[in-house]
């Protein structure tokens, strides 16, 4: 069990940090490209979730 929570604390930092550069991309992209910039806040609104429920687990086993 000890493994499967430093897992889970090792995805949410990792999805974390992914999805913070998907949403700087976004940004970036709001002027020149603005469907591929809403697409890319969409798909950080999805790893956000996935955050939320990994973090659900993680509360889940420290319990």
């Amino acid at each position: 069990m000890q493994k499967l929570k430093h897992l889970l604390e090792h995805w949410i930092e990792h999805s974390r940090d992914h999805t913070r550069k998907y949403e700087k991309w976004a940004e970036r992209l709001k002027e020149e490209n603005p469907e591929v910039s809403e697409i890319l806040k969409k798909a950080s609104e999805k790893f956000r979730e996935g955050e939320r429920l990994l973090e659900e687990a993680l509360r889940k086993m420290e319990d």
